[in-house]
Parts: C-alpha cells; structure tokens; sequence
C-alpha cells in the first residue's frame, strides 16, 4: 500500500515537471510566497538577507546579474533555434505574431509615457510595462486545458519569443551603465573566438560553457548588463546536428533547472514588496498607473489590435481552429509580464520607493490579465476547425 502511493507519488511528480506548464506554477507559488514571507514577521531576515555581501555583490545582486544570465541563456538559444529551424523559420509564420508583438511592445510604453512625462525621475521605467511572461502566461492557458486550441498556444510563445527579443535589444540600448572600454573589447574578443569556435565546428559544450563564463564576468564588468552575456553565448552555440546538437543538448539541460530553479528564486527574490502602509490610492501614483494599465489595456490593444488588422486586410490568418474571441484572450494575456517586467525595473530605478511602484504596478497588471484574460478564453466560442 505504502510502496504504491510511494510509485504513484514519484509517478505524478514526474508527470508535473514534464508540462510545459508547471514552472509557470512554481514561479506564481514563489511569487505568492514572497509576499507572504515580506508581509509576516520573517520579513526583517527576509530582507537583511536579500541584501547580505556574498563576495564582490549582495544575494540580489547575484541573482539579478548572475543567476538569470543561465534564464537569458536559455532564451537565446530558444530565440536562434526558433528563427533557424523552427515557427519563425518561415516569413509568413513570422508576420503575424511578429507585428503583433511589435504592437504589444510600443503601445504600453506610449501608455507609461502619458502617465509619466510629467515626472523625470519615472520617465526611465518606459519600457517595464512591454513585456510578456511565458512561463506565467502559458501556466493560465494550461488552466484552459483542450479550451484553447493548439495554434493559439504556438501564436502565444511566438509573442513572447518576439517580445523577449525586444527586451533584450531595449536592455542593450537603453540600460546599459557607463561603458569600460578595456572590459568591453575584452569581451568582444571571447566573443570572436567563440564565433571561431562555432565556424570550425567544435562541438563540446564545455568549451563554449568555459569562454560563457570569462565572457560574463567582462560584460559584468563592462557596464553592459550582465545577462545580456547569457543572450550572446547562445548565438554561437553550434544548431548542426538536429536533436543532438550542442544547441539543442544546451536548450535540453538548461529547461528544467531554469523553469523550477532560476526563475522561482528570481520571483522569491524581487516580488519582495510590503503592503505595510500601502492602500489603493498607491495604484494611482504615475508609476503603478502607468505599468498596470500598460501591461493591461496597452498589451491586448496592441497585440489583438494589430493581429485583427492584418487578418481583416488579409495579409495574415487566423490561427487555424481559432476565433476572433479567443485571439483576443490570448492577447489580454500577453499583459503577464511579472519576471522580464520585475526585471527591467530594477535596472530603470535605483530608489527604492521607484522601485516599490514598480512591483505593485506589475502585480496588478499581471494578474488583471490573467483573471480577465482566463474569463474570456472560458466564454469565447471556438473558432472553425475548433
């Protein structure tokens, strides 16, 4: 009896770390759980630790710049693998999703914008509000289960893919401290050998891994922000060979310990915020107005307003078994932003009451989205083939 509840308890774990879905489910538990902790009596060593000197940064500081370097690792290598072989290997699967991210990216800064010109010192977080969380977004669809067709999945990740692209080139343009050229020529030079590498075909991740690490460290200490080695790193992983290739491979090891172990401690770590003399007229200060309705009304009026323009001009197609209705849930989910939004804020602001805002903003969007967003994917009909 014991050993067969012991079998199918190892049974159902199993079977919840292989869903696509399930890091979407731990890094809302994370998320949940450190507001919990920062609103309870744990929060004083809660946040002396956060803050605790480990070396040359505080346990922040690594996780930020260090930790979720292995995240943009990741998203690199799904960024080159999608573009070289995969839904956005083909020009007409990738205008589509491609001009309604572009859509989804623009609008919600223009919103943040018009709440925050007035005010200098927020004008730097514009671009908080333009990002798409696919672990959290596609943990809402999971939810839905058969409710939402497969293309609409596919169409969801293609957005995402897009906007993280977006958010990577945003963070290289416009959030990059003063530049040490030593460093950062330094940096171009692992760069090179690791294209070498790449030209003469070899093969051993380990090789690669090694100069990924020596490249981090001299983009940390570039000015360019660190993560953005992780995004240059996955460029020059080798893609020949199918499945067994070294990208591949990398993309495999990589999944798991991202979904379940990265960015849960990344959401432990900055959803840190207390409710302690925080009421809703917080909500209305330019900075939390300014991310929420941008994640809310700027995300779904951007992507679903471009999507539906295209397809009414016939320059694009509904995705296949889908309708109009449920489009439109998928793009009021697109406003999900919580780990790339949590993170570009930290890199906008120093102040700590900026950054504050910052988080209860994304709260509200983020989960404004996914309330509504579920809601309508549950009453849309679906569309033919559906």
């Amino acid at each position: 009896m014991i050993k067969s509840l012991a079998l199918r308890s190892v049974r159902g774990f199993r079977d919840f770390i292989a869903h696509e879905a399930s890091g979407g489910y731990v890094l809302m538990a994370a998320a949940a759980l450190a507001l919990i902790v920062a609103n309870s009596p744990l929060a004083g060593a809660y946040f002396h630790a956060l803050h605790a000197p480990v070396g040359p940064m505080g346990v922040q500081h690594w996780i930020n710049d260090g930790l979720m370097a292995l995240f943009f690792l990741l998203v690199g290598l799904e960024i080159k693998r999608e573009v070289l072989d995969g839904q956005l290997s083909r020009p007409a699967d990738v205008l589509l999703p491609g001009a309604a991210a572009l859509g989804g990216v623009a609008l919600p800064a223009l919103i943040y914008l018009a709440f925050n010109r007035a005010h200098p010192e927020s004008i730097a977080g514009w671009a908080i509000p333009s990002a798409t969380d696919i672990a959290f977004a596609l943990g809402v669809l999971a939810l839905l289960g058969s409710r939402v067709p497969t293309s609409l999945k596919i169409f969801l990740t293609a957005i995402a893919i897009m906007d993280d692209l977006a958010a990577i080139v945003i963070i290289a343009l416009f959030y990059t401290a003063q530049l040490h050229l030593l460093y950062l020529a330094g940096a171009g030079l692992v760069l090179v050998v690791l294209v070498a590498l790449n030209r003469l075909k070899v093969t051993a991740l380990w090789a690669y891994l090694m100069l990924g690490a020596v490249l981090w460290f001299l983009v940390l200490k570039s000015g360019v922000h660190a993560t953005l080695a992780g995004v240059a790193l996955a460029l020059t992983i080798p893609l020949r060979g199918g499945r067994h290739s070294p990208l591949q491979r990398l993309e495999h090891l990589l999944h798991k310990p991202v979904a379940f172990v990265v960015t849960p401690i990344f959401g432990f770590a900055n959803a840190d915020l207390s409710f302690a003399g925080v009421g809703l007229t917080a909500l209305l200060d330019p900075v939390p107005l300014g991310v929420a309705l941008g994640l809310f009304l700027g995300k779904q009026a951007g992507v679903f307003g471009v999507a539906f323009t295209l397809i009414k001009l016939g320059w694009a197609r509904l995705p296949r078994g889908a309708s109009f209705g449920q489009l439109y849930g998928v793009a009021v989910l697109c406003g999900v932003g919580f780990t790339m939004s949590l993170f570009i804020g930290a890199l906008a602001f120093e102040a700590p009451h900026l950054i504050d805002e910052t988080k209860i903003g994304v709260l509200a969007g983020s989960l404004a989205s996914a309330l509504v967003g579920m809601a309508i994917l549950k009453m849309a009909r679906p569309g033919a083939g559906g």
